[in-house]
């Protein structure tokens, strides 16, 4: 029997987690559109990676960190609003 996990579940996974605090803490825990420190910040994924064999999306704590940036909870809806984000088959 093959279990699912989904993406919103991997969020609580201490590997995401780790990840997470590293990539804040790389961009000074603020945003990189408007700068702002406070409120909810997100670490946004700038593309996204599916296993194309497998059609899986990457887990969310194996992308490069150059492929993550730090953005406050406006920016982000704003961006996931205006933009597609690309997805890249691997």
């Amino acid at each position: 029997m093959t279990v699912k996990v989904y993406y919103a579940e991997k969020l609580f996974d201490p590997r995401w987690i780790e990840k997470r605090k590293r990539i804040l803490h790389r961009d000074n825990n603020q945003c990189a559109i408007c700068r702002k420190a406070e409120g909810k910040l997100h670490v946004h994924h700038k593309q996204y990676h599916v296993i194309k064999r497998l059609q899986k999306h990457v887990d969310p704590w194996d992308y490069n960190d150059s492929l993550l940036t730090t953005l406050c909870e406006s920016c982000h809806n704003r961006g996931h609003y205006r933009y597609a984000i690309p997805v890249k088959y691997i």
